[in-house]
């Protein structure tokens, strides 16, 4: 009986323990982030592939967006990018997206999740609207700047061959950089 008591007591205290760090953790980072109403750029470095990762391209991206609530935020992402497909060929692409992203937590420490619609555009892709899903995170190194991973997935519009097929035919966006809120 003594063990069992040994063994609450040691886990109350584990418990206690982790909620002190978590506030002091919060308190910590107090101000750090976005409120209602700021004002965020971002920019960054990507890449774009096929499902199947064997044809990529290199990017550069920049973003506009205004929180909605401290944890709501709307976007204008854009990018540009090049690729070398063939010997002596080049090709220039695009994408345009209008995203909503929710961010969970309070430290310096931000993972979000959203959803987007938009296009994708250029020499090397069908020009096609698309939607996806997308995930990231932002550690804030300073109290309105950030550094940044985003990860989306996009499928594309361009035919009627149902939902299923033109999810099968996305592509994979991604983009690491730095944001400030303003």
């Amino acid at each position: 009986m003594n063990k069992l008591k040994a063994l609450l007591a040691s886990s109350v205290l584990v418990v206690a323990t982790a909620f002190t760090a978590q506030a002091q953790t919060n308190a910590r980072y107090a101000g750090f982030g976005p409120q209602m109403g700021d004002w965020e750029l971002t920019l960054g470095g990507g890449g774009a592939t096929n499902k199947d990762l064997d044809n990529s391209a290199g990017s550069v991206n920049f973003s506009v967006g205004h929180f909605l609530s401290d944890t709501l935020s709307v976007s204008l992402r854009q990018s540009v990018g090049y690729s070398n497909p063939d010997v002596g060929g080049s090709s220039w692409d695009g994408s345009t997206f209008v995203a909503l992203d929710h961010h969970f937590g309070t430290g310096n420490l931000r993972p979000f999740l959203g959803v987007n619609f938009g296009g994708i555009y250029g020499d090397n892709t069908s020009d096609t609207l698309a939607a996806g899903i997308e995930g990231g995170l932002k550690l804030y190194v300073k109290e309105k700047t950030f550094v940044f991973a985003l990860v989306n997935y996009a499928w594309t519009f361009n035919s009627s061959r149902g939902l299923s097929n033109n999810f099968d035919d996305g592509a994979i966006l991604w983009s690491l950089g730095v944001g400030f809120n303003f």
